[in-house]
């Protein structure tokens, strides 16, 4: 299959105004410079210091010092363009688990330019197949075999299948079907001062896009957010600074490394920011979880709701001296409900931090020193002076404290439109710059945020964003369907499962087995796959002929009530 020629990123993105390029540089939150530089400046002051450890290994697992970690991420970058043929723009999904070739990847492609669309495990052929069609990206990075799951095989049928993929990098000891392996790519350079001398000479600019982060969206597949060096790297600087990240950090990542929350909020480009260590785990599993907070001595790290009340009951379990020197949980990615919120303190002896924010910009934390009752009970306030949030109405008009509304913002990290989404960028934003988050909020008069859900179709289980028709539209391939809804459940440990409504066919029967094997089929990921089926004569409306999704979640809750009258009584 003949490849065709990417088109040029600047073509596809939306830029800041100039005026207010001028007024971020001005205020030193864009420093100038590409992300690779600022870490380099960090390194240098503790170059021999451990600054990442792959704690998914046991016993002698990969310890890279400061100076380690820079050299291999500036040899990577070289073999990248020397071997593979990589220029600079070209993109590379990354669909790594967490593990010290992701971090070491991710700031190679800093180094070169080379830009990460920064994919999940969890993702199939088709949300992948997508993503390489839509940046045009010319690598794809994969782990051998994850969880039973062969993606090197899954990796070789998207490159017979695409337009512009033409490199497979394989984290794992089995490298097959001509696919290139990344460890050994990132293996030490033969002349550490001359790799970095190379990409010290020629950096990408400050401006130009450092990496693709993905965004949830009602009509389904991702939209890839580009996110500039300049922008990303004040979004780490400043939740670091934000979060009292250190030299004396210790940073556990256990969520999905590709999200924007452990990336970089502050994530692992803030930690080592702020010359701290990384310790990457492939799952927050309580037990392996406390295990490698114990031998590391781990001091700060980032959980969604589901994974800290998971926490929270095994520590009520076994006890809590296994995280005696964790001194800061953050958690995000959904609302936490107050009750849990308050068991933080108590059970772990961790302090709390409420994160809400968007891999489109915005983030807000409580702070470190906040009361108890903002802890709590807020999810925190915006993190820079230079972010704007309007809380409006239906119609646009500005809303006053305490009363719910629509959140908009814009501001230096935020960036002014999706990659190539004219359509998308046209609902998302409004013509002077605002972006249109789908967040329900109310704000206090302190200032702070309460999420109180979302104004858009989407479905959030457990930090992950799903699409409530593109679940519909997998349902409807089946046969059996003759109308469907997918609904929010609530549910205690992930916020919210997936439900759908279904009208079958006259005569037809369904399963909720059958459901998901369409599911299965389609190669979505597993996330997006329904818990729950509800069969029914007919489909509630609006009075304008809509379904009514308000009224099919409240006759859910009736349904979900019903099925454990145990409890009411």
């Amino acid at each position: 299959m003949e490849l065709t020629t990417a088109t040029p990123i600047a073509a596809g993105t939306v830029p800041w105004p100039e005026e207010l390029v001028r007024e971020y540089t001005a205020r030193g939150w864009w420093r100038g410079r590409p992300l690779g530089a600022d870490l380099y400046e960090v390194a240098d002051t503790r170059p021999d210091e451990v600054a990442l450890v792959d704690g998914s290994t046991d016993g002698d697992g990969v310890r890279l010092t400061s100076a380690g970690l820079m050299a291999r991420a500036d040899a990577l970058a070289s073999r990248l363009v020397d071997d593979l043929g990589l220029r600079r723009e070209d993109r590379v999904v990354v669909q790594l688990p967490n593990c010290w070739e992701f971090v070491v990847l991710t700031l190679a492609c800093l180094r070169a330019g080379v830009v990460p669309v920064m994919a999940l495990p969890a993702h199939r052929e088709a949300e992948l197949a997508y993503l390489a069609a839509h940046s045009e990206a010319v690598a794809i990075a994969v782990p051998g075999e994850l969880r039973g799951f062969d993606h090197q095989e899954m990796a070789a049928g998207l490159v017979a299948g695409s337009d512009t993929l033409r490199h497979v990098l394989v984290v794992g000891d089995d490298v097959r079907h001509r696919s290139t392996g990344l460890t050994a790519l990132c293996a030490p350079p033969a002349d550490q001062a001359a790799e970095r001398a190379r990409w010290d000479a020629d950096p990408p600019d400050s401006r130009s896009v450092a990496v693709f982060l993905l965004s949830g969206g009602t009509t389904g597949l991702p939209k890839l957010i580009a996110r500039t060096h300049d922008d990303y790297s004040y979004n780490a600087r400043r939740s670091a600074e934000v979060c009292g990240f250190g030299p004396d950090t210790v940073y556990l990542v256990s969520l999905p490394a590709s999200h924007n929350f452990p990336l970089a909020c502050p994530g692992i480009l803030g930690a080592l920011l702020a010359g701290g260590r990384v310790v990457t785990l492939a799952s927050p599993e309580p037990e392996r979880a406390f295990a490698t907070i114990a031998a590391e001595g781990v001091t700060d790290t980032a959980a969604v709701p589901a994974v800290a009340q998971r926490w929270l009951a095994h520590a009520a379990e076994v006890g809590a001296e296994q995280v005696a020197s964790l001194r800061v949980l953050q958690v995000g990615g959904a609302r936490l409900a107050d009750e849990v919120a308050r068991r933080v303190r108590p059970v772990l002896g961790a302090t709390l931090q409420q994160v809400f924010g968007m891999a489109e910009g915005l983030l807000n934390y409580t702070r470190l020193d906040d009361p108890e009752d903002v802890v709590c009970t807020t999810q925190g306030r915006p993190m820079s002076e230079g972010d704007e949030v309007r809380i409006v109405d239906e119609d646009d008009r500005d809303l006053p404290d305490d009363v719910p509304g629509a959140l908009l913002t814009r501001g230096p990290y935020t960036p002014r439109g999706y990659y190539r989404a004219a359509e998308q960028n046209a609902r998302a934003f409004t013509p002077d710059g605002w972006y249109r988050s789908g967040d329900v909020v109310r704000r206090r008069a302190d200032g702070n945020l309460v999420v109180e859900g979302r104004d858009k179709d989407m479905i959030n289980r457990g930090g992950e964003k799903i699409s409530a028709e593109a679940v519909e539209n997998v349902v409807y391939t089946l046969p059996q369907v003759a109308q469907v809804a997918a609904v929010a459940m609530p549910d205690p440990e992930l916020g919210e499962r997936v439900c759908v409504y279904v009208v079958p066919e006259p005569g037809a029967a369904l399963t909720l087995d059958e459901v998901r094997a369409a599911f299965a089929a389609a190669g979505v990921a597993r996330f997006t796959w329904p818990d729950r089926l509800e069969l029914v004569g007919e489909l509630a409306t609006t009075k304008v002929g809509k379904i009514d999704k308000k009224a099919l979640r409240a006759d859910l809750v009736v349904r979900l009530a019903a099925d454990r009258p145990e409890e009411d009584t």
